[in-house]
Parts: structure tokens; sequence; C-alpha cells
């Protein structure tokens, strides 16, 4: 004979559920006099044969037909109101799930124009909280039958509800604010990802009881996402690849650019990277870089090479031998150089000496 729950309660805190059903699996056999004990916390929704019959607010409730009114169409005189019946309970967490976080794991795009590449992609992150309104709602729409229902079960759902909310509020602001002016609204961000998604959160029964940025900020790989995105003229694309190489060079002291990083260089990476930019601009599109003038026989290096700082890789250039060659004419104290760190820079006028002899 099934067991017959003459009182029926849960007591949890349901730190992380949202919905606890009773029991886990299969209905519950009650009867009219049984008991349902439900916390200042909770809601129960009463269901049976897939329908949802009644909701009970906290506090101690005796199974009568005076108090569950749709019983009475499963329960009738005939039963003598004490046949058991099944039913399935669900206990339903009212409070509210507070500190829940939110990120952007793809950059959003905003209009910015005037500034850069007139374009702009944005990444944020915060917290918000949700609450239960309507308990029947919720376990009817997402919960369906379910032994429980946790908060993990439905965080990725929120996130992308949201996020396509900040994607359409950013889209919107950013046509009258520029990117710096639209980082500074986290406030007003906030209130209208609230005004935006509370239709979509009622109509699974919950509210959005708060949304906060902590943090909105341009991408670190905007230009690398713009151009996977095929944002970027070929132009512009052309400039940023200059602009990569001479930044790349720099952090390679031993490559053939690494002098603008040097304590001997003349001109730092910025300038350079300025020339770059405005030589490419003037012309329209990416020119290949002019080929060094050839040594003249005397072995002198040129003069219009405007390299009075030399690496080791220009100097086998102006030589026309390997960078090899020139190391071990270093080392052999041949050719004098100067070490700085882990790297040789050749003055113009040692070149000179040493091809004098």
């Amino acid at each position: 004979m099934a067991r017959i729950f003459d009182v029926v309660e849960y007591p949890s805190e349901m730190a992380d559920e949202l919905v606890h059903r009773f029991p886990e699996t299969g209905p519950a056999d009650l009867r009219i006099g049984s008991q349902v004990i439900v916390r200042e916390s909770q809601r129960v929704v009463f269901f049976r044969d897939g329908k949802a019959l009644d909701t009970f607010e906290p506090g101690r409730h005796t199974l009568v037909t005076a108090n569950v009114p749709l019983l009475i169409n499963f329960i009738g005189k005939a039963f003598n109101d004490r046949t058991p019946f099944t039913a399935e309970v669900y206990f339903v967490a009212m409070k509210e799930f507070a500190d829940l976080k939110w990120g952007t794991p793809q950059p959003i795009i905003v209009r910015n124009p005037g500034m850069g590449l007139g374009v702009a992609l944005l990444q944020g992150f915060g917290s918000y909280s949700i609450q239960i309104h309507d308990p029947q709602q919720f376990v009817t729409q997402i919960v369906g039958a379910q032994g429980f229902y946790r908060m993990a079960d439905i965080e990725n759902r929120l996130r992308t509800m949201l996020l396509s909310k900040l994607q359409d509020l950013l889209g919107e602001l950013a046509a009258k604010n520029s990117v710096v002016q639209l980082i500074a609204l986290t406030e007003e961000i906030g209130s209208g990802v609230r005004a935006k998604v509370q239709d979509d959160f009622a109509a699974i029964g919950l509210t959005l009881k708060s949304f906060y940025v902590g943090n909105l900020k341009p991408s670190d790989k905007s230009a690398e996402e713009l151009r996977a995105m095929g944002m970027l003229d070929m132009n512009v694309y052309t400039q940023l690849q200059a602009a990569d190489a001479l930044r790349e060079a720099a952090r390679n002291p031993g490559g053939g650019a690494g002098l603008t990083a040097g304590i001997g260089a003349g001109m730092g990476i910025g300038n350079i990277i300025n020339q770059s930019l405005s030589g490419m601009a003037g012309g329209g599109a990416a020119q290949a870089a002019p080929a060094q003038p050839a040594a003249p026989q005397g072995g002198a290096a040129p003069a219009g090479t405007g390299m009075d700082i030399m690496t080791p890789s220009e100097a086998a250039a102006v030589l026309r031998v390997s960078e090899e060659d020139v190391m071990a004419s270093i080392q052999s104290g041949d050719l004098k150089a100067r070490k700085i760190g882990n790297s040789y820079r050749i003055s113009r006028d040692a070149l000179d000496s040493f091809l004098k002899g």
C-alpha cells in the first residue's frame, strides 16, 4: 500500500534551489485532512494530471475542499472526502537571488563616429538579482516535472536575455553619446536594461530586481576582432598591420626594427608609427618598403640611409653579408659595437672605420 503523507513540508533554506518537488520522483499520496507547511520564503503549487490546482501562501494549511476548491473536481462525496489522492507538490523559493554574475563573452560593437575607426568594441561585466513573482507560471513554463530546479539551470538563459537587451540599449545610446560618454552612463544603462527585460522575465514568472554594470570598457583586442569581423577596409587594415609590425619589432631588440626600442635610437616607436601611417594615408594604399641602397664599391655605408645607429642585421644588409658574419667581426674586435643588454648597436662611424680597414 502506498504511503500517505499526512504532513508535507520542505524545511530547507533553498540557498540555490528555485523549485523543489515533493517527492522528487512520482506523485505524492495525500488525502483530505493532510497538512502542508509553507515557510515564509516559500510558496507551494499543487499539480495533478499536469494541471495546476492551487497555490498556498506561507503558513500551515489543512487540505480540505474549502481551501483547495479545485480538488472538488477530483474528490467527490462518493469518496466520503477521505480517499487518498495523488498530486505533485512544488515548493517555490520566493526570496531574492542576488549577486548573480553577467559578462560579455564576446565584445559588443557600437558606433563611435569621429573617433578612431568610427566603431568600438565594448566589454563589460557586473551583477544582477532576480525573484520569482508568479510561482505557478514559473513552474509551468520553466520547471515542468523536474524533481528540483537550481539557479545554475537557468543562469545561461537569463544571461542571454540580459546581454541581448544590453546590446540593444548600447546601440541606442551610442547614437547620441561617444564611447567615452557611454562608459560613464552605468546607472542609466542598468536602469535601461531592467526596463527592457521586464516583459521577457514576466513571461516566465520572474522579476529582474537589479542590474548593475560593474565595468564597461573598450575591448583590449578591438583591432584584431574588427579584422576578423571583416569591418576594416584595406587601407586601414594595412595601416594597422604596419603598426603591429613595428610594435612587435620593438619587443624583439635583436630583430631588424628593434632599434626603435634601443637607448641609442634617435626616434621613438610612436614617431615611426606616425610616419608610417601618414605615408600610407597619403598614398591611399600600402606600398612596398624600398630596398636598401646598395653599398658603394668603396664599401662605406650609403650616405642616404640615415642610419646613424644600426643593429647587426641592418649592418649586414648594408655590407651584403650574413648577420652571423657581422657578429663574428664584433666578437673578434674587428668591428666596434656597443652592447646594450643582450643586443649590439653599431654606429655608422664604426662601420665606416671597419670598411676602411
